[in-house]
Order: C-alpha cells, then structure tokens, then sequence
C-alpha cells in the first residue's frame, strides 16, 4: 500500500494542519469511547466541531462511517451528522436512520466484547454532497 500514513498524535490536530479540504477518500471511526457518565459526555469524540472539520475534508462523494455499541452514542452520532449540511445518511428511513453492517467493517474486539454482553451494535454511514 502506497497511499497510507500512520500518525500517533492529537487527531484533531492532524485534521486543522495536515489534511487539505476535499483531501478525503473516507473516515472510519469504529467503536470511540463512549463516555457513559452523563457528566464526561463532552469527551465524546464525535462532536459538532469535529463532524464539521472531517466533513469539509472530504470529497465530494466520500464518506465518514461510525459504528458503536453503546446506543445513546449512537443517538447522538446520528443527530451530529444529520446536522451537518455538507452530509447526507445513506440509510433508508424504515431502518431509523441506521445502515445495515457494510461488508467491509470488521469485527473488532469492543464490537464482540459489546455483543457478549448484548448490546445492540448501530452503524451510521454519510456521504459527503
């Protein structure tokens, strides 16, 4: 793979200073912490601020796919970038918003952990417009 870097650093750095606008091919972000606590909710990394910066880096036609396991997360990730103007949700309607698993997300330890346990596991899928 020639078209792949690895950075250990603040990501919302990365994002401001490395990453030019419409550079994007696709964002993966599976299975952030959730932050249970009502009180630690602002740790939570998907966010306003930063829906707004991925999305003005990517694409026309890319994506940002989050998956978690924790449903008031997912609750809040769908209205996050349903708000976003320059994303539109993939998922139909009928599925509440939701995408159904896409092929290519693998089975990470958090979403075994969290099927264990029987937590449901949600997938929200935009594109960029």
């Amino acid at each position: 793979i020639q078209n792949i870097r690895i950075l250990q650093h603040d990501a919302v750095e990365v994002i401001d200073n490395m990453l030019p606008v419409a550079s994007l091919d696709g964002v993966h972000i599976f299975f952030p912490d959730p932050w249970h606590k009502s009180r630690h909710n602002k740790r939570r990394l998907i966010q306003t601020p930063l829906i707004a910066k991925l999305a003005a880096r990517l694409k026309p036609g890319a994506y940002i796919h989050c998956a978690t396991d924790w449903e008031p997360y997912a609750v809040q990730i769908l209205e996050v970038l349903s708000a976003e103007p320059l994303l539109h949700n993939t998922a139909a309607n009928d599925q509440g918003g939701y995408a159904v698993k896409p092929d290519y997300r693998p089975l990470t330890k958090f979403e075994n952990r969290g099927l264990k346990l029987g937590h449901g596991v949600w997938d929200v899928v935009f594109k960029r417009v």
